[in-house]
Order: C-alpha cells, then structure tokens, then sequence
C-alpha cells in the first residue's frame, strides 16, 4: 500500500475512533443527567407534606404514565383497617443481605373512603429454612390503625418458573414469588388499586423496615464517560506521536 493511502486511512480510523468515543462519553453524560433529574423529583416528591384518606382517595386507581404519577413517592399518612386475612408473604426478599418476605396486607381506608383498599408492603421478615412453608409470626392490629409511608408502584418482581403468581408448594398458600395486584384483587374480591404503600418508620409488630433509600446511581455513568473521554484522548496522542511527531518533526530535526 502506498504511504500516502496509509497515512488517509490511519487518519480517518484515528478521527472515526475519536468521534466514537466522544461520543459514547457525552451519552453517559446525559444518561447520568436524566437520573439525576429523576433523583431530584423523587426528592421533590418525599419533601411534600403526607396525604390523608381523603386526598388520596380522589386518585385514580391507574395512571397511563406510572412514572409521572402524582402518588408516586408521595408521603402518606392513613387510617383505616387492616385485612390480615389476606395477608401475603412475598419469598426470597432481602434486607441487610439477609433472605426472607415482604409482607403485603391490604389496608381498607376509613369511612366515608371504605371503598378504597391500598396493598400496604408492611416490612420485612427473616424466614423459616427447615419449613420452607412456615410463615413468620407477624402481629397485625385489630381496629382502626394509623398507617405512614409512602405510595410507590407494585412490588417489584423477580423471576421465577412457570406462571405468575403461583404456590412454591403447590398448594393454596399465601406465600407468593411475585404478586400482580390486579390478579390479587380478583382473587380476593378486594377493590385493590393498582399501587401500594411502602410503610416506613421503626421496627414493629414483628417487621423490620430498613428500605434501601433511593440513589442518583450517577457515578457509574460519570465513570464510563471519563474511561470514553480517556479513551479518545489515548487515540489523539497515539495519532500525533506516530503520525506526524515522528512522520513529520523527527525526520526534519534529524536533516537539520
């Protein structure tokens, strides 16, 4: 190949890889902003002052957009009735690294709102591992009770084998891998909306709530973006050493 045709395609290589990266660095840039933006209105929404029955209940049980919910991470503060018995136990959920459930009891908010159930994530339970049928002992209060947190979307799922929803032992047990509250909700007969309450607050009736809080995750994006950034850096000075440092400068100081 002749050097001047060598010399074109390493330069467009060199000018291709560094457009590239660029690139890519800019993309992370901008992932890292749209989660930060994300960050900020969930931080926007938990600083609101908490709802009560009523303000909650003029909600609509379904949003077209979920995500731009006005619910959503909104805090609460309710009161109404437990229904311990259609309490669930959500299996192999962590917290603090530790296996166990979610425990999910419908709570049916206080009259004049009665018509209005919200699937509750109570907290969570360490579990049984020589029954792995045994359910947990959790108190669940009898009467009206006061319940704070926050609203967020459906438990979130995990995966599992065959269909949705149905019994590790094959029986008709309340222990579930997933739940899907509409199915819960036919089920059940309940009118469930179709979000759920994540309870915050101490240790209580048996159940931890140590949630995990909710983070940016901007760092990671930031990092790829610098390795892109660094990359396309590396490419330029590869290119000038070899390509016209010692193509062009050496050889004229070496004649001189």
């Amino acid at each position: 190949m002749p050097e001047r045709w060598r010399f074109v395609l390493i330069t467009l290589a060199a000018l291709i890889g560094v457009a590239v990266t660029l690139s890519l660095g800019r993309w992370q840039l901008q992932r890292a902003a749209y989660k930060q933006e994300l960050f900020d209105a969930v931080q926007r929404q938990q600083g609101l002052p908490p709802w009560s029955n009523a303000q909650l209940a003029v909600q609509p049980g379904a949003a077209p957009n979920p995500e731009a919910a006005p619910w959503l991470h909104r805090p609460v503060q309710l009161q109404g009735h437990w229904i311990a018995g259609q309490t669930l136990y959500l299996d192999n959920r962590q917290m603090q690294g530790q296996p166990g459930f979610f425990v999910l009891t419908p709570l049916r908010l206080a009259a004049p709102h009665e018509d209005v159930v919200i699937a509750v994530q109570r907290g969570w339970v360490p579990r049984n591992f020589l029954d792995r049928t045994a359910l947990p002992e959790v108190q669940t209060p009898e009467g009206l009770v006061t319940v704070q947190g926050r609203m967020e979307a459906a438990p979130s799922r995990l995966y599992e084998f065959g269909r949705a929803g149905a019994d590790p032992d094959g029986q008709k047990s309340r222990i579930r891998q997933n739940v899907d509250i509409a199915e819960w909700a036919v089920a059940s007969g309940l009118p469930l909306r179709e979000w759920s309450l994540l309870q915050t607050g101490e240790a209580s009736e048996g159940l931890r709530r140590d949630w995990p809080g909710v983070t940016a995750g901007v760092e990671k994006h930031h990092g790829y973006a610098f390795q892109w950034f660094g990359l396309a850096a590396l490419i330029t000075l590869l290119y000038v050493w070899f390509q016209i440092v010692r193509r062009f400068v050496r050889p004229r100081h070496a004649r001189s």
